[in-house]
């Protein structure tokens, strides 16, 4: 994988999109392959990252909380249902959530990405939907077990929320949903920041 400066990670990313087809951005970097694509190798860090600060001396592994907003979101979720480790997760606005519809309903990028790729390749319809139903949020989430704080933007054009309430819906642990009736991709930004600080006191208090 590369970092944010294009310099090499840790991980190798061997299927870059000059050798995918892919379109500008990230999200069909190896589409075609569900073992080569971009997003099983991001889950796959997400999970070992887990496991790395679990062991370390300096913390509390029953006290482990994944968290993130948009991408992050839908990180958090997958990390969530991917390790048994945290034992709460904060899930906001999150992308990776029910592809077949999100790349149908929303024209803003990321998803349009994917829509845009398929406009072109018009015959990898069924091998692009295949290989995003290993990494999609939705499918995943009937695996998670720790307590869980969504949120949800009900003007959202970039994750809409049906997709966010497909992840929430087929959540396996226990969760609450915060509502932003008025809000697009922002949420509830720092309103919500202080709804979630209550959660996290009420949960690991």
């Amino acid at each position: 994988m590369t970092t944010g400066t294009n310099t090499p990670g840790a991980t190798p990313d061997p299927h870059h999109s000059s050798l995918s087809n892919a379109v500008p951005g990230k999200t069909t970097e190896g589409i075609l392959d569900s073992e080569r694509y971009y997003y099983r190798r991001v889950y796959v860090d997400a999970v070992r990252a887990i496991t790395a600060v679990a062991e370390s001396v300096h913390v509390d592994p029953a006290r482990i909380v994944v968290a993130g907003g948009s991408q992050g979101g839908g990180l958090a979720l997958a990390a969530a249902s991917l390790s048994d480790v945290p034992v709460g997760a904060l899930i906001d606005v999150p992308f990776l959530c029910h592809f077949g519809r999100a790349i149908t309903v929303s024209d803003r990028d990321p998803c349009r990405e994917i829509s845009r790729y398929l406009s072109v390749n018009r015959d990898h319809a069924e091998r692009v939907l295949r290989t995003l139903s290993h990494v999609d949020g939705a499918s995943l989430a009937s695996r998670a077990t720790a307590s869980a704080l969504f949120s949800v933007a009900l003007m959202d054009a970039t994750c809409p929320p049906s997709t966010v309430y497909a992840a929430y819906n087929r959540y396996g642990g226990p969760k609450s949903m915060a509502v932003y009736p008025f809000n697009d991709h922002e949420g509830g930004q720092e309103f919500h920041q202080v709804e979630k600080y209550r959660w996290l006191a009420r949960l690991l208090r």
